[in-house]
């Protein structure tokens, strides 16, 4: 399945841009969340942020990690866009870790958000994919109206906001992205699929995590190390699961180092 791509790149020195940088987003986050980082990084490098299928403007269908890796590895194919840098945050981690594992040629380095190799995390957002394919939508909707709708099931409003990006509003409103699809595929989402045990990716690896956070814990780091046994992890101290949103300059500055550093 081809994605949807948001592209920026300098605007000269092409022989700088390589390799591309590609950012893939969180549960039901979109190309866009990654703008900031694009416009900074794509000063001086090739970028490209993808819309995860059932997300944003691509499309829809039945959802596990290796269909998603599949799919980021065409579309990257298609775009000329290998072999990359490929940062991903929570579920767009999860699916940048088995794209390496699975097209290790494809991936130059890989940086992963807050989130592990294995079942766990989402929290809340379990349920919270079948409760909102429930919601009733009424015959017309403005944004005020919406974020009212949505705090029947969500009472963050920071989440609220999230999600209010996922909705079409006015005459006849609805959910853009695939939200029966990403229901149904919860149990693949928060969990991970069994790794053949020779499976390793051996290039630079940086995971990142919220000092706030709970979705990587020491548990993980044995899974860590063997799937991947050159990783390093930082920490941003005072960052929860969000942690690109919540420090973004941290967050930023952790990335360029990670661009920067020499390959070993």
């Amino acid at each position: 399945m081809l994605l949807d791509v948001i592209e920026r790149k300098p605007e000269s020195g092409d022989g700088l841009s390589k390799p591309p940088v590609v950012f893939l987003h969180g549960l039901f986050g979109r190309a866009r969340n990654f703008g900031f980082f694009q416009r900074r990084i794509g000063e001086f490098k090739r970028t490209l942020a993808l819309d995860l299928r059932n997300h944003g403007d691509s499309p829809h269908g039945p959802a596990n990690y290796p269909t998603m890796a599949e799919d980021v590895f065409e579309t990257l194919t298609a775009h000329d866009a290998v072999p990359a840098v490929i940062v991903g945050h929570s579920m767009g981690g999860k699916t940048a870790m088995m794209l390496a594992l699975r097209h290790p040629a494809a991936v130059e380095r890989l940086l992963v958000a807050d989130i592990a190799p294995g079942a766990g995390g989402f929290q809340q957002s379990h349920t919270l994919a079948a409760d909102l394919a429930a919601l009733p939508f009424p015959a017309s909707l403005n944004r005020a109206e919406a974020d009212t709708l949505l705090s029947r099931v969500i009472p963050e409003a920071d989440v609220r906001n999230l999600m209010l990006q996922n909705l079409r509003l006015g005459e006849n409103p609805g959910w853009t992205i695939g939200i029966h699809e990403i229901a149904s595929a919860m149990p693949e989402i928060v969990g991970w699929p069994s790794i053949p045990e020779e499976t390793t990716f051996t290039g630079q690896t940086l995971f990142v995590a919220g000092g706030r956070s709970r979705y990587i814990q020491p548990t993980n780091y044995p899974e860590m190390k063997h799937l991947f046994p050159h990783y390093r992890l930082e920490t941003i101290p005072e960052a929860g699961h969000w942690l690109h949103a919540e420090k973004p300059i941290e967050f930023l500055s952790i990335l360029e180092n990670f661009l920067n550093a020499p390959s070993p």
